[in-house]
């Protein structure tokens, strides 16, 4: 066993896991390389993002190139029970789910923590864009990237403690370009490989074609109404619809309309003018803290974000149990539900939750 101890890095075959790989072994860990085979596309499906062929051979050449040993898993069985499955039955209810959160917590950080104890790993790493610090109160912080455009803290702020302790991030503290000039010093394949898509599973972005495909019983035909409940158009199929969305509503009004509400019971969609989208505040459920539970002392002022690309909006968070509420300093738009709101100070990730419902 190296010096510095083993690591397992959970590889897409993109060019930062590959250089974060890299980077470690550099260092004087003993790597594995770790591709993980996550869904069995119908027909085969195509041959790219993370489950195609050539995400896993660029990830064997890099290994390969750096000389360090690999391993391709099939995880599709966790990740239809854990993530895929949530989320059909998120856009069922009217929902508009993150995957990526849902696969960071049970399989990046889950299923794949769990492999690397079975294998008497020590450590597992990723690509991801973010930092770790130790506190002085004795906990594991987690931070936001160095890069502001490439941040990916909010998909994992399911990650706690164990996690943490456990977890690398080579790239964290670098610029995305800095990256990419260590994948041409290691002379990769990947270095001017264009970034994945956010949700990697679905072919070419079309979230409608990919739930079509696995879940036909989802396309009902339903109305598009608006906020008096007058019809105005025929839908396909409500899960192709989001809280704010804008184009692709199939209806004609003269003036521009957005998604107000999804109603999945009614099989309706109700959309109006844009400024109905304003929402002081909101109310989530399964809430999650980085270092166990929230800030001592009742509701506390933190900086909270609801959609990944969003602005941090300065908010008091109010926690109780399982829930929390939610009040924005200035009204935000576009509260979706079934995304996820996540809280900062600073640069520190505090913790965050699934959106329920925005409140008036």
């Amino acid at each position: 066993m190296a010096a510095k101890g083993s690591v397992l890095v959970a590889m897409s075959g993109g060019v930062d896991s590959s250089v974060a790989a890299c980077l470690l072994h550099e260092n004087g860990y003993e790597v594995l390389g770790s591709h993980m085979k996550l869904l069995h596309l119908p027909g085969g499906g195509v041959d790219d993002g993370c489950c195609g062929s050539r995400a896993r051979a660029d990830a064997e050449g890099v290994a390969r190139i750096a000389g360090f040993a690999f391993e391709a898993v099939d995880m599709s069985g966790t990740f239809e029970e854990t993530v895929l499955a949530n989320f059909f039955s998120e856009h069922a209810a009217g929902r508009t789910p993150n995957p990526c959160v849902r696969c960071n917590e049970h399989i990046k950080f889950g299923a794949f923590l769990a492999r690397a104890d079975q294998l008497g790993i020590d450590f597992v790493a990723t690509g991801h864009y973010v930092r770790t610090a130790w506190g002085e109160d004795g906990r594991w912080r987690l931070l936001r990237g160095t890069d502001a455009d490439k941040d990916q803290s909010y998909m994992l702020h399911t990650l706690g403690q164990r996690g943490l302790a456990r977890s690398q991030f080579p790239v964290g503290g670098m610029r995305k370009t800095e990256t990419r000039r260590h994948a041409e010093r290691l002379g990769l394949s990947v270095a001017a490989k264009p970034d994945s898509q956010e949700v990697c599973f679905v072919p070419g972005a079309d979230h409608a074609a990919f739930i079509e495909a696995f879940v036909p019983r989802m396309v009902r035909e339903g109305e598009i109404v608006d906020t008096d409940g007058n019809a105005l158009g025929r839908h396909g199929g409500a899960f192709r619809f989001t809280v704010g969305q804008r184009r692709g509503l199939g209806v004609s009004t003269g003036e521009r309309m957005y998604v107000l509400d999804v109603d999945a019971v009614a099989n309706r969609v109700v959309v109006g003018p844009g400024e109905l989208l304003a929402r002081r505040g909101l109310v989530a459920d399964r809430v999650s803290w980085v270092a166990g539970g929230p800030p001592i002392g009742g509701p506390f002022e933190a900086e909270v974000q609801i959609r990944y690309r969003g602005d941090a909006v300065p908010s008091v968070i109010e926690p109780s149990g399982d829930e929390v509420r939610v009040e924005f300093r200035a009204p935000q738009r576009a509260v979706a539900p079934g995304q996820s709101v996540v809280f900062y100070r600073g640069d520190e990730l505090l913790g965050g939750a699934r959106i329920l419902e925005g409140l008036r």
